[in-house]
């Protein structure tokens, strides 16, 4: 047999057994005590769990000295009323389904709290449709007031909007990368124009291997 009928049985041979390997799929229940899994390309639980946990807890003054904007007329230790708008994505990646949990877990969090009470969220998309306005247009004084007046109207007043605000920043070497992300909690006190921004950060490394790539097709 020459060099060139061998190789060609070898390649041959090698293209069969790869064909003949199924890949398959399965799932299991994480426990509370299991770790968050690492995403490979791209952030996710692990990430945004501890950015939002760090985020909300400094927001709340957990760990740090609180900043106080009560708004004029609110009675001391009454709760503050917030209006959370949203949370917007800034980074490099589609966060997907994640832009949902994020709003529900840092409102949660905050609603269970002390000191603040947040407005339901179809109560805010509810406004926000009927003036036909997109959540960055509220700083404009006139919406802010149609804004505050619609609200009024359904029984839904507030003394802060509350934003949340996704971004990230990526480091190449070579066929690795860095990238560090960060979620900033903005809070504004309607009345005065005063606010308290809180954020955390988180740095995650992304490897590439060369095997991989060998039989990427």
């Amino acid at each position: 047999m020459d060099r060139r009928n061998f190789l060609s049985l070898g390649f041959t041979a090698l293209a069969s057994s790869l064909a003949g390997c199924r890949s398959s799929q399965h799932a299991h229940v994480l426990k509370d005590n299991d770790k968050d899994l690492v995403g490979s390309h791209a952030a996710g639980a692990e990430t945004y769990q501890r950015l939002i946990d760090e985020s909300v807890a400094k927001l709340l003054g957990r760990g740090c000295e609180p900043v106080e904007i009560q708004p004029t007329g609110m009675v001391l230790g009454e709760k503050k009323k917030i209006c959370f708008i949203g949370v917007e994505n800034c980074t490099a990646e589609e966060i997907g389904d994640f832009k949902e949990q994020i709003y529900e877990l840092i409102d949660s969090a905050i609603n269970e709290s002390q000191q603040y009470h947040e407005i339901s969220r179809r109560y805010v998309d509810a406004g926000l449709k009927q003036l036909r306005l997109p959540p960055d247009q509220l700083f404009i004084k006139e919406n802010q007031r149609n804004f505050q007046a619609v609200m009024e109207e359904m029984g839904q007043p507030f003394d802060f909007l509350l934003f949340a605000k996704l971004t990230s920043g990526t480091t190449q070497q070579n066929k690795d990368y860095q990238r560090d992300y960060l979620l900033t909690l903005e809070l504004v006190n309607i009345h005065t124009g005063d606010f308290l921004k809180e954020s955390a950060k988180l740095r995650k490394g992304y490897h590439k291997s060369w095997f991989g790539k060998m039989f990427k097709y």
